[in-house]
């Protein structure tokens, strides 16, 4: 279990090994800067409004007490917060013009996250219990099942929760800079 606890502590810094790749990699880009950096923000910014969605019932980042969350996205499925991880680094691989990296970079993903559910999910059972284990029968974990649930696309919250994820607009850096010195 100490091998998933490391996976899970060191999720976002493993999950973005890809993206450093992507930041230096110039092998077999795509010459049509356009296209990577329109496709590349849109699924990028996609990911972001995910996050954000997921922010506003979670309340991880919020600083506010905790509870068992099956609104919103958490409705449609388990883990929509590395879902929406996994859209940005899409994105983010596309914005670095190295498209052949993008496959790699979803199955990094895939492979990262879903240890990190696992050691997640141990722990999270623990702490609420069957009712926990009756949403993990109901919510499938990665492909959303839509049904009668509201999604609660907005709430409250919308204003704190674009606040705490705003830090990940610093995952674009590397790759502004990487096309600026192309272009210099």
């Amino acid at each position: 279990m100490a091998q998933l606890r490391f996976f899970y502590d060191q999720r976002g810094v493993l999950a973005s090994l890809p993206l450093v790749l992507a930041a230096f990699i110039t092998y077999g880009e795509i010459q049509d800067g356009w296209t990577a950096w329109v496709s590349g923000l849109v699924i990028f910014f996609l990911g972001l409004c995910g996050r954000i969605w997921a922010q506003q019932h979670l309340h991880y980042r919020l600083k506010m007490a905790m509870s068992l969350t099956q609104t919103g996205p958490y409705a449609l499925l388990r883990n929509p917060i590395y879902v929406s991880n996994t859209l940005m680094s899409v994105g983010v691989t596309l914005v670095s013009r190295v498209w052949w990296l993008v496959p790699i970079t979803i199955l990094w993903c895939a492979l990262v996250f879903s240890i990190v559910v696992r050691e997640e999910e141990s722990r999270i059972i623990k702490v609420f219990g069957q009712p926990y284990a009756d949403y993990l029968k109901a919510v499938p974990r990665w492909l959303p099942r839509f049904g009668t649930a509201p999604l609660g696309l907005v709430n409250e919250h919308l204003g704190r929760s674009i606040r705490a994820e705003l830090y990940n607009l610093v995952y674009l850096l590397p790759f502004v800079i990487k096309e600026l010195v192309r272009r210099y």
